[in-house]
């Protein structure tokens, strides 16, 4: 008896819950177990290991009705008991911190997630067992507190990350699968914010276990939280997400203004899907729109291409909430908004940039900022014009990404701000036609294909300068057809002409 009496001991010590454990057999072993996965002493060689081994046999020999068994009293006690287990399991199989990983490496972790994942499918099987039973119908009491934990560490260790393996992905995914069909989900989606209007969902109990993770001290500790975070984020969309802003808004901003580059990114793609699916006046409320924009602002002065592309996506799809706040009296000028500041900046990184992909980057986005302010375009057209004419002159690649994306932003610059071309004809024009007698004349560096996109693009900005000038264009060319013995220069300026004669201008 007293041998017995000092094994009790420790269970009751190991025991995380208040009160006493279930005083079951069953509930003492998994109470001696969470104490040998959670004390300190069993975080050296090879306690833990051999805890894990233990409470695979304890799954294996229980039967469902034995862990859904007892009042409500001692049946919470148990499911509470299930899911410390099921946290402690989690931590264990737990990535280290990022400068522990590179030094020890991360298979023994993709070695703990896979065995991990095989114990939550034993025990999710045993759940479904219950839920299948008529023996066990408070299979669903037991499953609360599991839920949530082995949501996490299903998502932790099924997305593609140095800590995964192909095994341990597999494994992780089966998990996920079971759990969606046991709380009978047909979706992620649907597991988190629910399947239907009187079901709750799971987002916010998720959004519990991931807090004390995602704060400023402790948020690099384990480097699976910010992708659990973000991908869980990522999964609930309109009209589920607006309720949840106070709790995803401050990990997103933490995650962006971090000093690595990758955080950043994944930190824009968080408040990108916030901006996106969280109505304009819980944004305005609180002036959470102008943080985020101040948040996001900050990032254009960094040197990292895809950086920039990720923030200028998000300030684009930022623009229309800002403006919402933005009372326009007609007669006085329209006042200078968010998307002139950003455009503004972008120009001036723009003229003086010489690294090819940062201005692949630029030029990528500046047709969208040329739409968004439409015929406001003209309060940057001079810095515009020596960009665009800047760009036309220097060779991109083979893809040629840059160009084609200038030649569309002068496109839209000429039909939204038509009154001021005019009196740029001839410098565009030079632009254009130096374009054109480069790219015929090249012969091999680009690909036939993106050849005959540069001179069509070319050719539809001859055509509109043209229609901008009342034919002025034509009379110009017309000369050059006397000269010019290159074959493709001479198709786009017939093209021109043909154009040019089928409309008619009034020239008074």
């Amino acid at each position: 008896m007293e041998q017995d009496s000092s094994r009790e001991k420790p269970s009751r010590e190991g025991a995380s819950l208040p009160g006493d454990p279930p005083s079951s057999t069953l509930g003492q072993s998994l109470s001696q177990v969470l104490h040998r996965l959670t004390c300190e002493e069993s975080r050296r060689g090879k306690a833990r290991s051999a805890a894990i081994q233990d409470l695979d046999a304890l799954i294996e020999a229980a039967e469902c009705d034995q862990l859904f068994e007892g009042s409500d009293t001692s049946l919470r006690g148990m499911s509470e008991m299930l899911g410390q287990v099921a946290k402690a399991l989690g931590k264990y199989a737990a990535p280290p911190k990022e400068q522990e990983g590179r030094a020890q490496g991360y298979s023994e972790v993709a070695e703990k997630g896979a065995a991990v994942g095989i114990l939550f499918l034993k025990l999710m099987g045993k759940i479904e067992a219950a839920k299948n039973s008529l023996l066990c119908p408070t299979w669903k009491i037991g499953l609360r507190p599991l839920a949530g934990p082995i949501y996490v560490f299903a998502v932790t260790h099924s997305l593609e990350q140095p800590w995964t393996s192909p095994r341990s992905r597999d494994v992780a995914g089966e998990v996920l699968a079971l759990l969606l069909r046991v709380t009978q989900c047909g979706s992620v989606a649907g597991f988190l914010h629910g399947e239907n209007e009187d079901e709750k969902g799971r987002f916010t109990l998720i959004m519990e276990l991931l807090k004390p993770d995602l704060n400023k001290e402790s948020w690099k500790n384990n480097p699976a939280t910010k992708h659990v975070f973000s991908w869980t984020l990522q999964q609930v969309t309109r009209p589920w997400l607006n309720q949840h802003l106070e709790r995803i808004l401050p990990p997103s901003l933490l995650i962006s203004d971090d000093y690595q580059t990758e955080n950043k990114i994944l930190g824009v793609y968080c408040l990108h899907h916030i901006v996106l699916n969280v109505p304009a006046a819980d944004l305005l409320q609180y002036n959470r729109a102008q943080v985020l924009y101040h948040a996001l602002f900050s990032h254009l002065y960094t040197p990292e291409y895809n950086l920039i592309q990720a923030v200028l996506l998000c300030l684009l799809d930022l623009f229309p909430v800002l403006e919402k706040g933005l009372h326009w009296k007609g007669g006085a000028a329209r006042p200078s908004t968010h998307c002139d500041e950003v455009l503004r900046l972008i120009l001036t990184h723009m003229e003086p940039e010489h690294r090819l992909l940062l201005r692949r980057t630029y030029a990528r986005n500046l047709p969208a900022f040329v739409k968004r302010l439409g015929i406001l375009t003209v309060r940057h057209l001079k810095r515009l014009e020596r960009v665009i004419i800047s760009y036309l002159e220097v060779y991109d690649g083979p893809e040629e990404e840059a160009r084609l994306k200038i030649l569309e932003t002068l496109k839209l610059l000429m039909q939204y701000a038509w009154p001021r071309i005019s009196c740029r004809l001839v410098v565009l024009l030079k632009a254009l036609l130096k374009l054109i007698c480069d790219v015929a004349r090249d012969p091999n560096l680009t690909p036939e294909p993106v050849k005959n996109a540069l001179l069509e693009e070319a050719t539809d900005c001859l055509i509109l300068l043209d229609h901008c000038s009342q034919g002025q264009v034509k009379d110009l060319l017309a000369k050059i057809l006397q000269s010019c013995e290159d074959s493709k220069v001479v198709n786009c300026i017939r093209k021109v002409q043909q154009v040019s004669e089928g409309a008619s201008y009034d020239r008074n």
